[in-house]
């Protein structure tokens, strides 16, 4: 990826979809880890010290109500979604970010996925967090488009070879 400012962005965007992929794999991991009992004084302890703000408050209730969600049954279905989720938010970084031409339309296919569900979400709940989501997402799905466009526009690079700078730039 060259030094232009739609590279940059990109760049910034996939490093943060790379982070966000990490947490995600790590509290997949740590979710499957800690047990119900534990999870469950995790969150009174949260809860109890007002990290949330009012322990009566709209944000505690569903922090709780996600606590014991995830306390009684929808454990498994969390664990796997935050694992698969992270792994391959990690996966499509790493190849896009090593320019891989296959890895394009994969990302540009799931980054699409994600902008529908988040907005689906969003519209069926009023949450402006997802609307936030959905957009960035969208965002980051244009540059996504515009940089394989870029690639495919040029001739292939070998692999192992150093990245060919783009006309125009040093």
């Amino acid at each position: 990826m060259p030094g232009t400012t739609t590279d940059r962005l990109l760049r910034a965007a996939l490093l943060l979809k790379g982070l966000d992929g990490g947490a995600e794999l790590l509290a997949g991991a740590a979710l499957a880890l800690v047990g119900p009992r534990e999870l469950g004084e995790l969150a009174q302890r949260v809860v109890a010290h007002h990290l949330l703000g009012s322990p009566r408050g709209a944000l505690a209730e569903r922090f709780t109500a996600g606590e014991a969600a995830l306390s009684s049954g929808d454990r498994t279905f969390a664990v796997a979604y935050l694992t698969l989720h992270g792994v391959l938010k990690l996966g499509l970084v790493v190849a896009l970010l090593c320019e891989l031409r296959p890895a394009y339309p994969v990302a540009i296919g799931v980054l699409a996925v994600f902008v529908g569900y988040e907005a689906y979400r969003a519209a069926r709940t009023g949450s402006s967090v997802l609307w936030a989501a959905a957009a960035l997402d969208l965002v980051v799905t244009v540059l996504v488009v515009r940089e394989y466009r870029r690639l495919r526009a040029g001739p292939p690079r070998p692999a192992g070879s150093p990245r060919r700078p783009r006309r125009g730039t040093s």
